[in-house]
């Protein structure tokens, strides 16, 4: 069961050159996890970016997929990627949500390049 970040969502909505690589890794939808934080991510750029009904478009979809919120295990194992990954929180509490339900983390964010159980899909620039 994959985790999709926010990154990798964000190019498969808009249907770009790398949203179409990022289409050819994603599963059923019913075996997507969703963390909360993601949910949010979403919800902030769809609502500046596409307004409010493609928001809550995008959110009842998630709502489909097995949405993880945030718990103390989460959050714990987060602060550790924060402090041996360098990442920011937000970053890190995706990565942890993955890594705590061993899912690979599909993303198109460079911050996690290197990272063990993660797929990168890096930007293309056609």
């Amino acid at each position: 069961m994959p985790l999709v970040d926010t990154s990798a969502w964000i190019e498969w909505l808009t249907g770009s050159p790398t949203g179409e690589i990022v289409a050819g890794h994603l599963p059923e939808q019913s075996d997507w996890l969703v963390p909360t934080m993601v949910q949010l991510e979403l919800a902030k750029w769809l609502m500046r970016e596409a307004g409010e009904d493609k928001a809550d478009q995008v959110i009842a979809f998630t709502q489909l997929c097995h949405v993880v919120p945030l718990d103390t295990e989460i959050a714990l194992a987060a602060a550790e990627a924060c402090r041996s990954h360098k990442l920011a929180t937000a970053d890190a509490i995706v990565f942890a949500t993955a890594r705590i339900h061993d899912a690979a983390l599909i993303t198109c964010d460079a911050h996690f390049d290197g990272l063990p159980g993660v797929t990168l899909i890096r930007k293309t620039g056609f």
